[in-house]
This record gives C-alpha cells, sequence and structure tokens, in this order.
C-alpha cells in the first residue's frame, strides 16, 4: 500500500485539508484529515475509518466530503487541537470538582472523609461513639446542609435544642466536640472558607443551677455501704466492683484484663487493652483510649479475690480473661457491669450508680484527701492532667474545711525558741499569782 496525499480546496476558503492513508499495527486503514493553522502551529487533525464494502470511487467521494466538512468547521471555530481539547476536559474537570465541593453535604463529608480519617487513629469504642451520636443527634438536623452553606446559627441552634431537652450538659457537650471536629478538619481541607465554630461557644450550664454532687460521684460513706454489700455477693462480682473501685479503671478495660495482666506476686496489674462492642464486630479487645499501656499496684485483699475467681473458673471454663461468663467461658459484656451496679445500688440505696461513677468516685476522693494530680492522672490514663482536674475533682464540705486549715496554718506566723521561753515565763507567772490569789 502506497501513502496518498490529496489536497482539497474549498471555495472561500483560506484553510487547506491535507489527507494521508495510513495504517494500523494491526493492519487495518484510515485517513488523516488535517488543516494546517498556519506557521509554527499545530494543526487540526482528524480520522475517517474506511467503511467496508465500499467502492474505490466511492470511498474517494465520500472522503472529499468528509474532509469539506472538516475543513468547514475547522473554519467555524468547531474543531479544537489537542492540546486545546486536553485543556478543556482539565477545566471541565476543575468545574466538576468544585461543583461537588460546593454541593457537598455535611453527612456526605463525614462518611467519605471525617470518619475514614479518625479511624486511623482512634479506637473501634471511640469511632463507634462518635458515628452513633452523629446519627442520632446531628444529622437529623444538618446532616443534608451542604458544608459551604452551613452558619454559625445552623450550629448554635442545634445545641440549643439538645440543651433545651435535658438538663445534662452530656449530650450538647458531645455534638459540640464532634461537630467542631468536622468543621476543623473541612477548613484545613479549604472546603470551606471560614470556620462557623469560630462563632460558637462550648454549652455551659446556668450559674444558678449546680449539678448536684450524687450525679457525679459517690461519697466516702456510699462507696463504704458498696464494699460492705459486695460481701455477700458472687465472687466475681466482688472482684469486678472492688477492683473499678480501687482502680478508677474504665468499665471496658476492666472487663477486658487478661490474666497475664495480673501479677499475683507483686499485686499489681497492667492495663493494656479495652473491651469494646460494636454492631458490625460484636465484643472485642481493642487498644486503651490513648493507645498506651500502664501499671499500677492494688489492694492485697483485691489479688485475694483474683485468686479465688481463677480457681473457680478452671473448674467450669477456664479464659485467658479474668471476667467471664460462668456457662459460655467468654468475656463478660461491656454492659453488664451497668446492669449489675444498677440492683446493687438499689439495694444499698445509692440511685443511678453505674461504673463511670466510680471513677469519678476515686478521682475526687483522691485528689480531695491530697493526692497529687499527677498521679491520679497517669493512674486513670489520661493524656492530659487538665482532663484530670476539669472532669474529676469534687469539693465537699470536708474537703473545704480541710483546704481552709491548711491555709491558716501556712499564715499563721512561726515563733522561735526565745517567744516560746517568754511565753512559758508569761504562763508560769500567772500560774504563780493564781495559787497565790486562791491561797
Amino acid at each position: 500500500y502506497r501513502v496518498l496525499r490529496h489536497c482539497l480546496h474549498l471555495k472561500g476558503g483560506n484553510l487547506m485539508a491535507s489527507v494521508k492513508k495510513k495504517q494500523r499495527k494491526n493492519g487495518s486503514f484510515f485517513y488523516e484529515i488535517s488543516v494546517s493553522r498556519g506557521y509554527s502551529k499545530s494543526p487540526y487533525t482528524m480520522r475517517w475509518d474506511i467503511p467496508e464494502g465500499l467502492a474505490t470511487k466511492t470511498v474517494k467521494a465520500r472522503l472529499r466530503d468528509v474532509a469539506a466538512k472538516f475543513e468547514q468547521d475547522c473554519k467555524n471555530g468547531k474543531v479544537k487541537t489537542r492540546k486545546e481539547r486536553k485543556e478543556e476536559l482539565q477545566q471541565a474537570e476543575l468545574k466538576r470538582i468544585l461543583d461537588e465541593k460546593n454541593r457537598m453535604t455535611f453527612k456526605r463529608y463525614c462518611e467519605e472523609t471525617f470518619l475514614p480519617d479518625i479511624r486511623q487513629r482512634c479506637s473501634e469504642n471511640t469511632i463507634y461513639n462518635y458515628r452513633l451520636q452523629l446519627e442520632k443527634h446531628v444529622y437529623p438536623d444538618i446532616g443534608q446542609l451542604e458544608m459551604q452553606g452551613i452558619k454559625a446559627g445552623d450550629i448554635n441552634q442545634l445545641l440549643r435544642k439538645h440543651q433545651a431537652a435535658s438538663d445534662s450538659l452530656s449530650t450538647p457537650i458531645k455534638v459540640y466536640t464532634i461537630v467542631r471536629a468536622v468543621m476543623k478538619m473541612a477548613y484545613k481541607d479549604e472546603l470551606i472558607e471560614h470556620n462557623p465554630m469560630d462563632r460558637v461557644d462550648r454549652p455551659s450550664k446556668r450559674k444558678d443551677l449546680s449539678k448536684a454532687q450524687s450525679s457525679m460521684s459517690c461519697t466516702v460513706d456510699e462507696i463504704q455501704k458498696l464494699c460492705e454489700a459486695l460481701k455477700t455477693e458472687p465472687i466475681l462480682w466482688q472482684a469486678l466492683v472492688r477492683l473499678l473501685i480501687d482502680s478508677g479503671m474504665r468499665i471496658g478495660e476492666c472487663v477486658g484484663l487478661l490474666w497475664s495482666n495480673v501479677d499475683f506476686d507483686k499485686a499489681r496489674i497492667t492495663v493494656d487493652g479495652t473491651l469494646v462492642y460494636s454492631p458490625d464486630k460484636g465484643v472485642f479487645r481493642d487498644r486503651t483510649k490513648n493507645g498506651k499501656s500502664r501499671e499500677f499496684g492494688i489492694d492485697p485483699d483485691i489479688i485475694r479475690l483474683l485468686k479465688v475467681l481463677k480457681e473457680k473458673q478452671k473448674l467450669t471454663e477456664e479464659s485467658e480473661y479474668v471476667f467471664t461468663n460462668e456457662q459460655t467461658g467468654k468475656p463478660l459484656h461491656p454492659d453488664s457491669p451497668r446492669r449489675y451496679l444498677k440492683k446493687l445500688g438499689e439495694k444499698c440505696g445509692i440511685k443511678g450508680i453505674h461504673p463511670h461513677m466510680l471513677r469519678h468516685s476515686f478521682a475526687s476522693i483522691a485528689i480531695t484527701s491530697g493526692a497529687d494530680i499527677a498521679s491520679v492522672s497517669e493512674k486513670l490514663g489520661h493524656s492530659d492532667k487538665a482532663v484530670t482536674l476539669r472532669m474529676y475533682t469534687h469539693a465537699d464540705a470536708v474537703s473545704i474545711d480541710k483546704a481552709s486549715e491548711t491555709y491558716r496554718d501556712a499564715i499563721r506566723p512561726k515563733k522561735n525558741d526565745t517567744d516560746n521561753k517568754r511565753e512559758n515565763t508569761q504562763e508560769n507567772d500567772v500560774d504563780g499569782k493564781s495559787q497565790r490569789d486562791i491561797a
């Protein structure tokens, strides 16, 4: 096959179409039609495949018509070069991305970007709680709003709604924390130009409404009542609740404790995991909340209870977990201690008791009794000591009086030996006069 070159001229046009017959690697033929754009400019080009079954004369006629139409389209500005087409595609893609960005809703951003990102940094339990709060308290109100259109007023209205629904600040603060994290990430991703959370205040309780002490932690008397009531309870619950009281552990860390974490000789335990539940995976052991392990000593009485529990476990279903279901040998569900403590609290006359309340109690009683913040924070497994100070310190009448007495001792002038001798002499003189007066 030889290369054919046809030069076609249209009436009244300055453009000239050039036609070349070419062969592909697979042996098929096609015509390349090109129209010059002038010196130093790449020409307009197109390909025309030769239809099968046509006579040579018909092919040439068809080719002439196609080339003429292509030349006319070039003349009318309907044809683009490969570079121009590439630039147009890039512009179209950029426009599509911008449109997608402008139409990105809060829910879609959370599902596609926020939650997958924190999954790499947070525990499964934290991710489960984030999703639960989003689906229950956030998506119904602002989930369908476009990220670009969310204003501070929308978020403030959301927070006011949840704060009005309950006297507790728990839900509003959780909603505030999650929405703030989402908006911060969106701002860093340049999805939004301004962060509306800059004009949203953290929910706070009215100053004239104080939260009851009983709702946060137990008193010393209540802890003593619990310990006394536990003496007649099954060994499993004796060991578990006493350990919660003594250590301030999170409930997931407690039920996720392994026998390998217990050092019976030194009366110490190591916390290196937590048991969590999610609808997708069920109950499983995950890393601790801050991803670190910690070790501390426990009451020797609790060690004795754990030894008894271990011997009893050998007679039923032996497990690597300390606290298990006697029938199945599987670790306790994280919700089981909550249900048990509620019943035990009702028996002792303590309403609303739950595992985290014992954690509050440990920290509050320890700190108000003189323990230093750093040690308490380390035992609780907090990465920031400010969290310990802010959340777990609750002053009572005894600790307030103790603080007052400590202050008075500090400002009371110190007496030297001369002052002491002078006071003793004066006291003796007074005593002598008194004796003479009596005589």
